[in-house]
């Protein structure tokens, strides 16, 4: 992680302060507790800082905001929506279904008693969802005591998935300071005394020369491959790829650059709230828009192809974190894209197996040859400019024209075409 190297190198270098720069949707669990490991661990003060102003700390960066030893915000900025979120599983969480009650000795009743030695899915469903909230409660309820910050508020952004703006943070003591800018926050935590480990450090920070750990390209990258819109465009792209090269073996560079795309979106979907169902209907889509070629259906399947992948495009992130979702004119634009490029690829291979063969042995269907000797029943002729063995059903006399009926392995099955030779004039 960026931070876990930014935090040993401020150690090894003697920093006073790190500032860690913060502008975040969330993230996944293990990814954050990582860092927030870094953060307890580390020998040096660590200051969050929520910025630039329009950024926020939602979800995960709430929690690493509650770790950090000065919790700070850019005014315009905002944090909370706390609630843990499970990654790949289509379909918001649900309480189970009431069961209707049965009178005693009603015995016009339908209902059924529940099992109550068995849990309903819904019911395993919601089990699991509470665990989740409990554990994650409990989790950012033990920061907020460790740094003497507002843990009412910190549960309800997990229990309720509240949020706040920088000032309102401020007034409840969620955060610590609210700074136009790094200078700005300096300004305010010099002289200020946080607890680091086992001991207290006061802050002198005071014409301290600020150094930029900037994360590196492969951060960067992995960061720009994560977003949800471009893990859908490399997907498609992937399926675009490996569609033209089975379709039309032999140019490898789009299966190759296919697959390399298809591996970059996994890659992304992995980092990524993603739902089974919504990646499920894109493929349907696809699926949809290759039969229309096959089987006429006057633009049905067509239709419910691109209908298929828009609905599975708009649930595929499924979130409700700001940030996460695909921009609706993007999908639109992908759909109908998907289905120009589809139908074109498909045409293509329906017209290439529709072309009349021009290698093989079914080339040899038809054509002409030339007797080498007299034969009766099998003998030698010239094809193509290649010496066949051939058979007929009469005899043939040496430069008789024959015809090829039938290929029979390294034989030619063969009858008379006319008493001229190939090369005598006509």
């Amino acid at each position: 992680m960026i931070s876990q190297r930014g935090l040993k190198r401020a150690a090894e270098n003697g920093s006073t302060l790190v500032v860690l720069k913060m502008d975040t949707p969330g993230g996944l669990d293990t990814a954050m507790r990582d860092i927030i490991k870094g953060i307890l661990a580390s020998p040096i003060p660590v200051a969050t800082y929520v910025f630039p102003s329009g950024a926020r700390a939602a979800s995960a960066g709430t929690y690493i905001l509650y770790a950090s030893h000065i919790a700070a915000m850019a005014p315009g900025t905002n944090l909370g929506a706390a609630t843990p979120v499970n990654i790949g599983i289509g379909g918001p969480q649900s309480e189970p279904a009431p069961v209707a009650a049965r009178k005693e000795g009603d015995s016009n009743s339908k209902e059924k008693e529940p099992d109550k030695d068995k849990p309903s899915p819904s019911a395993a469903q919601s089990t699991m969802s509470q665990k989740q909230i409990h554990d994650a409660s409990a989790y950012i309820r033990s920061l907020a005591q460790m740094r003497g910050r507002n843990v009412e508020w910190a549960e309800k952004a997990v229990r309720e998935a509240v949020s706040l703006s920088a000032d309102e943070a401020l007034k409840l003591h969620v955060i610590d300071r609210v700074a136009a800018d790094v200078e700005d926050l300096l300004k305010q935590v010099q002289g200020t005394s946080v607890s680091v480990g086992s001991k207290t450090v006061t802050l002198d920070v005071a014409g301290a020369t600020l150094a930029d750990f900037d994360p590196d390209w492969r951060a960067r990258l992995l960061s720009v491959i994560a977003s949800p819109s471009l893990a859908l465009v490399l997907m498609m792209l992937g399926i675009y790829g490996l569609m033209f090269e089975f379709s039309s073996p032999g140019y490898w560079l789009p299966g190759v650059v296919g697959a390399i795309c298809l591996l970059l979106a996994l890659f992304a979907f992995q980092m990524l709230p993603y739902s089974y169902t919504g990646l499920g209907l894109i493929f349907l889509g696809i699926a949809f828009l290759v039969a229309e070629v096959f089987v006429p259906t006057s633009g049905a399947l067509a239709i419910g192809g691109v209908l298929a992948f828009i609905i599975g495009a708009v649930i595929l992130i499924d979130t409700d974190i700001p940030g996460y979702g695909v921009p609706l004119p993007l999908i639109i634009t992908i759909a109908g894209v998907s289905a120009l490029f589809v139908l074109l690829v498909v045409r293509m291979a329906v017209q290439s197996r529709r072309r009349p063969v021009v290698s093989g042995p079914e080339k040899l269907l038809g054509d002409a040859g030339e007797i080498l000797a007299d034969f009766s029943g099998e003998g030698w002729a010239i094809v193509h400019g290649e010496t066949w063995r051939v058979r007929s059903a009469t005899p043939l006399a040496q430069g008789e024209r024959v015809r090829v009926t039938r290929v029979d392995g390294l034989t030619l099955d063969v009858e008379p075409q006319s008493s001229k030779p190939l090369g005598s004039p006509s």
